[in-house]
């Protein structure tokens, strides 16, 4: 394993794993705060039974987000320290912030979770509002930074000289509010899934079934909103790739030549010898029409693209295709789901539709890493697009490949530690909590 290899392959570890804490933290405040404000309204023990529940997760998931968050922050220096020798005075204003938000939601949360028979009960329960709030406010302000990687603006590159710094240009780039919208969005649909699949898994068992029953549906129906938007968001995103990265879009769909009319390609298996896609399902202008809004409009392929500048294709490829596939099979769940609420009701009861959640747990992670996948190897060769070389950013230290052996331990370790506490909370819930009398605690 070289160090470049050794390199990227701890970041795509590290980060791989950070987005999943990261995601959960933006978005079970959200869950928790609709499930206070029900029990705020209609005084039902169910529904604080519930919110108490989901606050520990809330805990447990921010003290491990804060943990690789912080590897992250020294692996951005250990790693890449002539990237950020550069990109540091540029970009730094959004990390700057995002460790102010990080900082305010701390607080919340300690008043939050403290707060209980404290605090009188609509300033408790805004002070979790301000937990969710400065959750997104982080997700957006770190997804602002790397879409800067993707989009550079805010300087000027003359002769290898960064001149003319401007932070806010630099935050404020032209591929912040697409990645961001887009990131939001799927933040709601894969920790939706995830919770509402662990709660109709319980359901299914009947272990507690009023508890996970009110708790499956406020996951659900955050999951299943969050999932129908998301095509509308990855179709402002794909316009944006289009526009300033075409060789991510041209490996994104494998598009090898450039062509007016050009059929977008579902499924197949590329072949860069022969520069062709095996086994394709392609409907003619469909690319032209989804990237540029014209069906004849000509869409650059790989062939437009010096070789040393194409990203790897096979792998952004399949990225891509898991995350649509992945995305279309959710919002079928969710058409299903909204029939089932709005005219066939008997839906609800059925083990089927639970089991179809139950199936769907991982569906969003999984599709969250594939996107996570396709923004950063899109970009590839540039970890600062068309102006930096990953090669070139990287540490001269030795020993990187010994980092990337630490690092994964410590990562499977948060693993293997955060799983034992889920568990624990999940089973413990019917000892904890009887959902028909006071709460036991």
């Amino acid at each position: 394993m070289d160090d470049l290899l050794a390199a990227r392959l701890q970041m795509a570890f590290s980060l791989g794993f950070h987005i999943i804490f990261a995601c959960i933290g933006m978005v079970m405040p959200f869950f928790m705060m609709v499930s206070h404000l029900i029990w705020l309204k209609t005084k039902k023990a169910v529904y604080l039974d519930v919110t108490k529940a989901w606050s520990r997760g809330v805990a447990i998931f921010f003290a491990t987000g804060a943990v690789s968050g912080t590897v992250l922050s020294f692996e951005l220096g250990l790693l890449w320290p002539k990237f950020m020798e550069h990109a540091g005075p540029i970009f730094g204003m959004p990390f700057s912030l995002e460790g102010t938000a990080f900082f305010i939601e701390a607080i919340a949360l300690g008043f939050y979770l403290y707060g209980w028979n404290r605090l009188k009960p609509w300033f408790h329960w805004a002070t979790g509002v301000v937990v969710g709030i400065s959750g997104i406010a982080s997700g957006i302000l770190v997804i602002a930074a790397n879409a800067w990687m993707n989009s550079p603006a805010g300087f000027d590159y003359v002769n290898g000289q960064y001149l003319n710094i401007d932070p806010m240009a630099a935050m404020f780039n032209d591929a912040w509010f697409s990645q961001a919208l887009h990131m939001s969005i799927a933040a709601f649909v894969s920790t939706g899934f995830a919770v509402a699949g662990v709660h109709s898994l319980m359901i299914l068992k009947g272990k507690n079934v009023l508890f996970h029953q009110k708790a499956f549906k406020i996951a659900a129906i955050f999951a299943t909103i969050a999932a129908c938007l998301q095509p509308i968001s990855g179709d402002i995103s794909a316009k944006d790739v289009a526009q300033r990265q075409p060789a991510k879009l041209a490996a994104m769909e494998a598009h090898f030549h450039t062509e007016s009319n050009a059929p977008l390609i579902i499924g197949g298996i590329p072949d860069t010898a022969s520069k062709t896609v095996n086994y394709a399902i392609r409907i003619p202008g469909l690319l032209s029409f989804m990237a540029h809004g014209d069906v004849d409009a000509e869409v650059i392929g790989l062939d437009r693209i010096p070789k040393d500048e194409q990203p790897p294709i096979a792998v952004t490829h399949y990225a891509f295709q898991v995350m649509v596939g992945l995305g279309m099979l959710m919002v079928g769940l969710a058409i299903l789901y909204f029939i089932a609420l709005w005219k066939k009701k008997n839906w609800l009861q059925q083990k089927w539709l639970l089991k179809l959640f139950v199936f769907s747990t991982p569906l969003g992670f999984i599709a969250l890493e594939a996107g996570w996948t396709v923004t950063e190897v899109g970009r590839q060769p540039w970890i600062i697009h068309g102006v930096m070389r990953t090669a070139d950013a990287l540490t001269p230290m030795p020993g990187i490949r010994y980092s990337f052996y630490l690092f994964t331990l410590v990562y499977l370790s948060l693993f293997v530690i955060v799983t034992f506490l889920l568990y624990r909370q999940i089973t413990m819930v019917g000892t904890l909590y009887d959902s028909e009398t006071k709460p036991k605690h």
